[in-house]
């Protein structure tokens, strides 16, 4: 079952600053007529920056399976099996690691012995009734 991330507006404000910023600069510097050879490459960079930003907003999704679970945001993804999570934490936000999530307030998936990996899908409980049916030895806290 496939489930897309949550977007709140702190996240949703910060994509869409950010590449407001961006497209200004490049309108800046192609509006002045010719341009010269070394500023191709900034044009690729600021390109380049504003497609990474909208493939993380828009390419953010999870995947439950009996093969595991699946996560993707962008370029990054990754697959964990469902009987290694060990534990998932609700409605806490996690500041530092591996983020693949667009809002805040989601969940916390702990799985080996020290590793942690915060996540959004648009319902929480939705996410963890699926998960719990998959797998029924994940201890959800609150």
């Amino acid at each position: 079952m496939k489930f897309e991330s949550k977007k709140d507006t702190l996240f949703t404000c910060f994509i869409l600053i950010i590449n407001a910023f961006l497209i200004g600069v490049l309108i800046s510097i192609l509006g002045k007529g010719t341009m010269e050879t070394h500023k191709y490459w900034g044009v690729i960079l600021i390109l380049s920056c504003v497609f990474l930003l909208f493939w993380l907003y828009f390419g953010t999704n999870y995947e439950l399976s009996k093969d595991g679970f699946v996560y993707r945001s962008g370029p990054f993804k990754g697959k964990i099996s469902l009987n290694r999570i060990t534990e998932i934490v609700k409605g806490k936000t996690l500041w530092v690691g591996f983020r693949p999530a667009t809002a805040r307030k989601g969940l916390i998936v702990k799985y080996d012995k020290f590793n942690e990996l915060y996540i959004s899908p648009k319902t929480n409980e939705s996410f963890i009734e699926k998960l719990l049916e998959l797998n029924s030895d994940i201890t959800i806290t609150e």
